[in-house]
């Protein structure tokens, strides 16, 4: 079979076509068949090296992929030959509280990823992919999907007439605003594109602002909500923090998920946080039961991700040179099969 391959931290170039003998399924495990993947900005860290000496190598990239079960190792009966399934990405953290040893085996991380012809999964890290969504669309879920999920509905609890603020045009915060927006929430976005600000409202956004335009967009979006917004998905990390704070309601909720801003703000309005009771609430994904209800979710929402374009397989640079670009609005694919 064939895969992709990073021998080092030599980025995007660095990833190697190579070939590999087609795995053979154990007792308790599942061969699938991969037909898509999808990139997330974890991915595009791991390639250039970004986790330092905690990365391995060599190692196959990507998180998030969807397939067809070829065939079952000995005592599987959940899955049989030709059902379409969905991995999950923390392959041990199949439900409850988070540990160390749940979250030891990340997918495209600390073991293999999907960015490969066929790939064995244990049989309990593995869903079944909604009817409605194509095998491109179900590669959308595991990391990002399921991330957007534990933000908006398991973490974050949103109720209906709540008012959830997102920022930019990835993949978590397209999730972010479909799941807000299936809650019966109202969603305020950000974006630095006027373009993509259109496209925003198209998908059910609110309110829209303009962070270059708007630098101080915390302060229109509380004034906006009234009295502040109930939660915010930070995917900017410390850089947007502040802002973020800013536009928090008294006893609000900040889920902190990203680091696509850069280095924090010499002027960290922390104090501000601890006076207006607000969580800073961590999100890290989540587990096979998680994507397993989200999935439920989806399924009977007739929900679909949002994706931006899809590459070959012989096209993973080019997926990962778009994706490094920012030019993307939703999720950057690879079709496999």
């Amino acid at each position: 079979m064939k895969c992709y391959e990073l021998q080092g931290p030599n980025g995007i170039d660095g990833l190697a076509l190579v070939d590999k003998p087609m795995p053979e399924p154990a007792a308790g495990e599942v061969l699938v068949r991969l037909k898509a993947a999808t990139l997330n900005y974890r991915d595009l860290i791991t390639v250039k090296g970004g986790y330092g000496s905690r990365q391995k190598f060599p190692l196959v990239p990507v998180s998030d992929g969807a397939g067809v079960v070829e065939r079952v190792g000995p005592g599987v009966r959940e899955f049989a030959a030709h059902d379409r399934v969905i991995g999950s990405f923390f392959e041990s953290w199949i439900a409850g509280e988070p540990s160390e040893a749940k979250m030891r085996r990340a997918l495209g991380g600390s073991v293999d990823g999907v960015l490969a012809e066929y790939r064995i999964f244990p049989k309990h890290a593995l869903v079944r992919t909604p009817e409605h969504l194509s095998d491109i669309e179900a590669a959308a879920l595991p990391c990002a999907g399921v991330t957007a999920w534990s933000a908006i509905v398991k973490l974050g609890g949103v109720k209906p007439g709540q008012i959830v603020l997102t920022q930019g045009t990835g993949g978590v915060s397209l999730f972010a605003i479909q799941f807000a927006k299936m809650c019966g929430a109202r969603v305020i976005a950000t974006s630095s594109s006027d373009a993509k600000i259109e496209r925003l409202k198209q998908l059910g956004a609110d309110f829209t602002l303009n962070y270059r335009a708007t630098p101080d967009w915390g302060k229109k979006a509380r004034e906006w909500g009234g009295h502040g917004v109930d939660l915010v998905v930070e995917v900017g990390g410390v850089g947007t923090l502040n802002e973020s704070i800013r536009a928090t309601r008294i006893g609000g909720t900040i889920a902190f998920i990203g680091v696509l801003a850069g280095p924090p703000p010499s002027d960290l309005r922390l104090p501000l946080m601890v006076m207006q009771q607000q969580r800073l609430q961590g999100v890290t994904v989540g587990s096979v039961e998680d994507l397993q209800a989200m999935a439920d979710g989806i399924a009977a929402s007739r929900m679909k991700p949002v994706i931006d374009k899809i590459f070959s397989f012989d096209q993973a640079k080019q997926a990962f040179a778009h994706m490094e670009s920012g030019a993307h609005f939703g999720k950057v694919a690879i079709a496999i099969g």
